[in-house]
């Protein structure tokens, strides 16, 4: 069975709280397993699926 993984996003890399398999994307709510993580806001500490919700994140903090 798949665990959802806790993270603390870094500026180039990111630091496992509590292991597990996957993350959830902070706009879609998709599953994204942690080889495949590319794109997150340090910031807001939010991982995103694609570049797409990164980009759709990026656009909604600029209204």
């Amino acid at each position: 069975m798949k665990k959802l993984a806790k993270l603390e996003y870094l500026p180039n890399n990111f630091r496992i709280i509590e292991k597990g398999d996957y993350v959830l994307c902070a706009i879609s709510g998709k599953q994204i397993p942690l080889d495949k993580l590319n794109y997150w806001n340090v910031k807001d500490q939010e991982a995103y699926y694609s570049y797409k919700e990164a980009h759709l994140k990026k656009e909604s903090n600029n209204d």
